[in-house]
C-alpha cells in the first residue's frame, strides 16, 4: 500500500495535482477490477485489451498501472497458463508499461513512468523466475513478449536482473535455448544476451560453457558472414563481450573452434568493391574482435602476455596479415574508418613479435606486373592520404615495425639514397618505382618546391622511427647530402641541416599567416620535426657536431626557446634539443664546446628561465602522466547512425584546436618518448650545473706577474711565483664555489625572466642565505607538526581513560546499590522469621504444623542464598578494585588528579559490613 500511495503521489507531481490523473486512475482501476473479478472470460479478455491500449498511449495510465496493476497481471501469468489469449494480453500490457512513450515530450526532470515500472517489477526475484518459466511455452507470442520484457528490465535495471537470473536454476540455459528458436525470437534473445554479458563475468563464463561460441558462429554463417545484416553485428558484439578481459575464454575459443571462422569474416569475396553501411559495421566489429585477442585479457591476469603472443602467432599463421593488408592498403575504395582499423590491427599484430615483423617485411602487394613491398605501399599512404586518422594509423605500423628491431631499421636506412635533382622535384605521384628510402627522401624534400610542410612532417615522423635507439642508422643518415635547389648557389647540404631549415620555415610560415588562416597541418609540423631532431641527436655526438657546424642553428634555437609566440610544447622541445647539444657534445673546438653552449644559454635566455621551459612543457597535455583512456564505445545498432559515426572520424578536430590537445601529438608523443624526455631533462640539469661550475678554459696568455724581473734572483722569483699561484688558487676556489652555488640555485628554484651575470654573482650569497632560512623554517614547521600530533595523541588517550574511569564509577555504584538491596531483603527475611517464631504453632484443619521448624528451615535457606550472593558480590568488587587501581596508576602517569575524579564515589551508599550476626 505504501508503494501504491507513493506512485499515486507521483502522478500528482507529474500532472500538477492529485486530481489531474483521476480519470486515468479510475479507468485503469475499473479495468483491473474486471480482469481480476470478472465472471465472463470474454469480458476479462476485452478488459485486458483495453488496458493494454490505454497503457500504451498515456503516461498517467502507465503510472496508475504501476501503482496497482502488477499484482493482478502477475497473478494472471501464474494461475491462468491454459488461457493463451489472457497470457498474451498480460505480457503485451507489461511491455507497454515498461516502454517509454517517445511522442510525449516533457521537462527533462519529469518522472519517467516506464523506468519506475521497471524498478517495481524487477524488485521481486519471483517475477523474474515467473517470466523465465514462460520461455518454455509453445506459443510464439508468449516467448516473444517475454523476451521483450526481459530486455526492457535489463536495459533499465541490469544489476537486479543479472543477480536474479544467476540465482534461478537453468535461467541462462533457457535464454541460450532461444538462440535456436525462430528467427524473430532468436534475434530478441541475441539482443538480450548482448546486454546481459556487458559487465557480468559469471554470466559470460556460463554462456561459454553452454556452447555460446558455436551458436554465435552458426548464426553468422546463416546470415551470410560479413555480407549479412544487423544480426551479424549483434553476434559479433556478443562475441566481443565474451572475449573482452577474459583470458580463459580466449584460450577456450582458440583451442576448441579456432580462429578460422573469425578470420574468414575479413576475407573480401566477389563484391570486394562494394562496401555497404552494414558490411562496413560488421567488418569493424570483426576487427574489434581481432584487437581483443591481441590484447590478451585483463591487466590483472598473470597469463595475459603469454596468451597475447600465442594469439598473435596463430593469427599470422592463419594468414590474417594478408586479409588486413587487403583491407587497409589495397582496398582504397573502402571507407576510411575501415582502412584505419585494418592498419592499426597490422601495427598491433607485429608489436613485440619478431616473427610477425619479419612476415610483414617480406609481404608484397599488387598484381604481377606491378609488385612492390607492403612497407612501400604503407609509406605511400602516409605521404599521400588526406585523412589525418589514416596517417596516424599507418604511422602506427612503422612505429611498431622499428621498435627494438635494429635489423629492420638498418634495412630501411640502407635504402635512403638521394635521387637526381630532376626526380627530387617530381610530383609525388611519380614515386611508384622508387625504393622505400628514395620515396621517404622525396617526401622530406618535396616542400622545397611547393611548400608542402605537412608531407615533410609525415616523412619526418617515419624517419624518427627508423633512427630511434640506433646509432648506426643515425650516423649513416648523417652522411646523406641533398642537392641545393639551385646548385650554382651553394654545395650540397646534410639532411640534418635541411630538417632544421624546414623547422625554421614552419615558424616563418606560421608567422606570416595569422592564426585564422593557418592550416591545421602547421599545428603539429614543428613538434614532429623537433621530435625527429631530438631523437637523432640523442647519444650521437656526430649528429650534435653536424648540427653545430652551422652557427645560425644555435642562434635559431636560442630564439625559439625564448619566443613568446611559440607554444609551450615547442619551446620545451627546443630546450631539450639545446640540452642535447651540451650532454652529447664531445667537441673541444672553440665556439662549439659544451661551455660555449651553456654560456650562450645563460646570456641569451637565462638558466632560470631555461629550466622553467622543462617544467612548463611537462604540464602540457602530450606530456601529462595521465591521459584519458579510450572508453569502449560499441557501434550504434542503427546502420545510419553508425555510418554517421564512421564518416565523422576525421571531423573530430576543429582548426582552432589547441596544439597541445591535437590528436596527432597525443599519438606521436607516446609514453616511450615522454619517459625518454624526462630522463633527458634530469641529465641536462645535472650536466649544465657541472659545466657552469667549471672554469671556461685554461689560461693561454702568460701574465706579466709570471715573468722574471731583471735583477731578481731565482729564490725570490720562485717565492713570488708561489705566492701568485696560492692567490690564484684561492680566487679560483672562491669562483668555483660561487658558480656551483649559483647553478644549483638556478636549477632548483624557479623564477621568471633572464638575469644578467653581474646580478646573479652579486645576489648569490643572499639567495643561499634565504634558502638556508627557508630550510630552517621548513624544519621548524615539521617539528611543530610532530608535537601537535603527539599532543593530540596524548589528549585522545586521556579522554579515553577519563571515559573508562567514569564507566568504572558507574559500575561500582551499581554494585553498591545491589549489595544494599540484598542487605535489605535479608533484614526483611529475618524479621519475618522472628515474627513466625513468636507466633508459635498453628493448626490448619486437622494437621498440626510446627511453626518453629518452618521458621528454621526458611531461615537456613535464606542464609545460604545470602551467603552465595554475597560471595559473588565480593569477587566482583575485588575485580573492580583491581581495575580501579590500574586505571588510577595510568591516570597519574598522564598527569590527572585521581582524587578529584573519585570524589563523591561511595558517599551516598557506604560499603556494607562484612560481619554478620548469627541468630539462633
Amino acid at each position: 500500500m505504501d508503494l501504491a500511495s507513493r506512485y499515486k503521489g507521483v502522478v500528482g507531481l507529474v500532472f500538477g495535482n492529485e486530481n489531474s490523473g483521476s480519470n486515468e486512475d479510475s479507468y485503469v482501476e475499473r479495468l483491473l477490477d474486471r480482469i481480476s473479478n470478472g465472471v465472463l472470460a470474454e469480458d476479462r479478455r476485452t478488459a485486458m485489451v483495453e488496458l493494454q491500449s490505454v497503457v500504451a498511449e498515456s503516461q498517467a495510465a502507465q503510472l496508475a498501472f504501476g501503482a496497482m496493476g502488477f499484482p493482478v497481471l502477475m497473478g494472471v501469468l501464474k494461475e491462468e497458463r491454459d488461457d493463451v489469449e489472457m497470457i498474451r494480453g498480460a505480457l503485451e500490457t507489461l511491455v507497454s508499461a515498461l516502454t517509454p512513450l517517445d511522442h510525449v515530450r516533457g521537462p527533462k526532470n519529469e518522472v519517467q513512468p516506464a523506468l519506475m515500472n521497471t524498478d517495481l517489477l524487477s524488485r521481486e526475484a519471483e517475477n523474474i523466475s515467473l517470466l523465465l518459466s514462460l520461455l518454455s511455452e509453445e506459443d510464439f507470442y508468449i516467448r516473444y513478449y517475454t523476451l521483450q520484457i526481459l530486455t526492457a528490465l535489463l536495459t533499465n535495471s541490469p544489476n537486479r536482473l543479472q543477480e536474479a537470473i544467476l540465482t534461478i536454476p537453468r535461467g541462462i540455459t533457457r535464454l541460450m535455448d532461444m538462440l535456436m528458436d525462430r528467427e524473430v525470437i532468436r534475434n530478441e534473445a541475441l539482443l538480450l544476451l548482448t546486454y546481459l554479458t556487458r559487465e557480468a563475468e559469471e554470466i559470460q563464463k556460463i554462456l561459454v560453457f553452454e556452447g555460446a561460441f558455436e551458436k554465435i558462429f552458426s548464426i553468422i554463417r546463416e546470415e551470410g558472414g560479413s555480407e549479412g545484416g544487423v544480426v551479424v553485428q549483434d553476434c559479433l558484439q556478443l562475441l566481443n563481450n565474451l572475449l573482452r578481459n577474459s583470458t580463459s575464454n580466449q584460450v577456450l575459443l582458440r583451442e576448441t573452434m579456432g580462429f578460422d571462422e573469425l578470420i574468414s569474416l575479413l576475407k573480401l569475396r566477389g563484391s570486394a568493391y562494394s562496401f555497404t553501411q552494414q558490411k562496413t559495421i560488421n567488418l569493424l566489429s570483426a576487427l574489434e574482435t581481432i584487437n581483443l585477442l591481441m590484447v590478451g585479457g585483463s591487466e590483472a591476469d598473470p597469463g595475459k602476455d603469454k596468451n597475447k603472443m600465442t594469439n598473435k602467432t596463430v593469427l599470422v599463421q592463419k594468414k590474417l596479415l594478408d586479409y588486413l593488408l587487403m583491407l587497409g592498403v589495397e582496398s582504397q575504395w573502402a571507407p576510411v574508418a575501415l582502412r584505419c582499423g585494418a592498419l592499426r590491427s597490422i601495427g598491433d599484430l607485429i608489436a613485440g613479435s619478431p616473427k610477425n615483423v619479419d612476415a610483414l617485411s617480406t609481404k608484397v602487394l599488387g598484381e604481377e606486373t606491378q609488385v612492390e613491398p607492403a612497407l612501400n605501399s604503407i609509406l605511400r599512404i602516409i605521404l599521400r592520404t588526406s585523412s589525418m586518422q589514416e596517417f596516424m594509423a599507418a604511422d602506427h605500423v612503422f612505429k611498431n615495425f622499428c621498435e627494438r628491431n635494429s635489423d629492420g631499421q638498418s634495412m630501411l636506412a640502407s635504402t635512403l639514397t638521394p635521387q637526381p635533382h630532376s626526380m627530387t622535384h617530381a610530383p609525388i605521384e611519380e614515386d611508384v618505382n622508387m625504393s622505400f628510402g628514395s620515396m621517404l627522401l622525396h617526401g622530406l624534400t618535396l616542400s622545397e618546391s611547393d611548400g608542402d610542410l605537412e608531407t615533410c612532417c609525415r616523412a619526418a615522423s617515419v624517419l624518427s622511427h627508423v633512427l630511434k635507439d640506433n646509432i648506426q642508422c643515425k650516423e649513416r643518415v648523417l652522411r646523406i647530402e641533398l642537392e641545393s635547389p639551385t646548385p650554382s648557389l651553394g654545395p650540397a647540404e646534410p639532411l640534418l641541416h635541411r630538417m632544421v631549415k624546414y623547422l625554421a620555415l614552419a615558424t616563418s610560415t606560421k608567422k606570416n599567416r595569422d592564426g585564422k588562416s593557418s592550416t591545421t597541418g602547421n599545428l603539429y609540423v614543428q613538434p614532429i620535426i623537433l621530435k625527429l631532431l631530438v631523437t637523432w641527436l640523442a647519444e650521437c655526438p656526430k649528429a650534435v657536431q653536424c648540427f653545430l657546424d652551422s652557427r645560425p642553428h644555435l642562434t635559431y634555437l636560442l630564439e625559439l626557446v625564448s619566443n613568446p609566440s611559440a607554444t609551450v610544447c615547442i619551446r620545451g622541445l627546443a630546450a631539450v634539443l639545446l640540452g642535447e647539444c651540451v650532454i652529447y657534445n664531445k667537441s673541444g673546438e672553440s665556439g662549439k664546446d659544451p661551455y660555449t653552449i651553456v654560456d650562450a644559454i645563460s646570456q641569451k635566455v637565462g638558466l632560470t628561465s631555461y629550466f622553467l621551459k622543462f617544467d612548463e612543457m611537462m604540464k602540457t597535455f602530450p606530456f601529462s602522466p595521465i591521459k584519458p583512456a579510450e572508453l569502449h564505445k560499441p557501434l550504434t545498432r542503427s546502420p545510419a547512425a553508425s555510418m554517421e559515426e564512421i564518416e565523422e572520424v576525421d571531423e573530430q578536430d576543429s582548426p582552432d584546436q589547441k596544439i597541445e590537445d591535437h590528436p596527432i601529438l597525443s599519438s606521436t608523443f607516446d609514453s616511450y618518448f615522454v619517459n625518454f624526455v624526462k630522463r633527458l631533462e634530469t641529465n641536462i640539469r645535472e650536466t649544465i650545473v657541472d659545466v657552469y661550475s667549471r672554469p671556461k678554459s685554461e689560461v693561454a696568455v702568460m701574465p706579466a706577474e709570471l715573468e722574471q724581473k731583471s735583477g731578481e734572483n731565482d729564490k725570490d722569483y720562485i717565492k713570488r711565483l708561489k705566492s701568485f699561484v696560492e692567490k690564484q688558487c684561492s680566487e679560483i676556489q672562491n669562483l668555483l664555489g660561487r658558480n656551483a652555488t649559483l647553478a644549483e640555485d638556478l636549477a632548483k628554484i624557479g623564477g621568471g625572466g633572464s638575469s644578467q651575470a653581474e646580478q646573479r654573482a652579486s645576489g648569490a650569497s643572499e639567495r643561499v642565505q634565504a634558502e638556508k632560512l627557508r630550510r630552517d623554517l621548513q624544519e621548524a614547521y615539521q617539528r611543530i607538526e610532530i608535537l601537535k600530533a603527539e599532543k593530540a595523541k596524548i589528549e585522545s588517550e586521556a579522554s579515553m581513560y577519563k571515559s573508562l574511569a567514569g564507566k568504572t564509577e558507574s559500575d561500582l555504584k551499581s554494585l553498591s546499590d545491589a549489595y544494599n538491596s540484598l542487605e535489605q531483603a535479608n533484614f526483611h527475611l529475618e524479621k519475618e522469621v522472628e515474627a513466625l517464631k513468636n507466633g508459635g504453632a498453628s493448626t490448619v484443619g486437622d494437621i498440626d504444623i510446627d511453626i518453629g521448624a518452618i521458621k528454621a528451615e526458611a531461615r537456613e535457606e535464606a542464609m545460604k542464598e545470602s551467603e552465595t550472593e554475597l560471595n559473588d558480590l565480593l569477587v566482583c568488587l575485588g575485580q573492580e578494585q583491581s581495575k580501579v587501581e590500574k586505571l588510577s596508576a595510568k591516570l597519574v602517569e598522564l598527569g590527572e588528579d585521581v582524587d578529584n575524579l573519585l570524589e563523591g564515589i561511595g558517599d551516598e551508599t557506604g560499603m556494607p559490613e562484612d560481619e554478620e550476626e548469627d541468630e539462633d
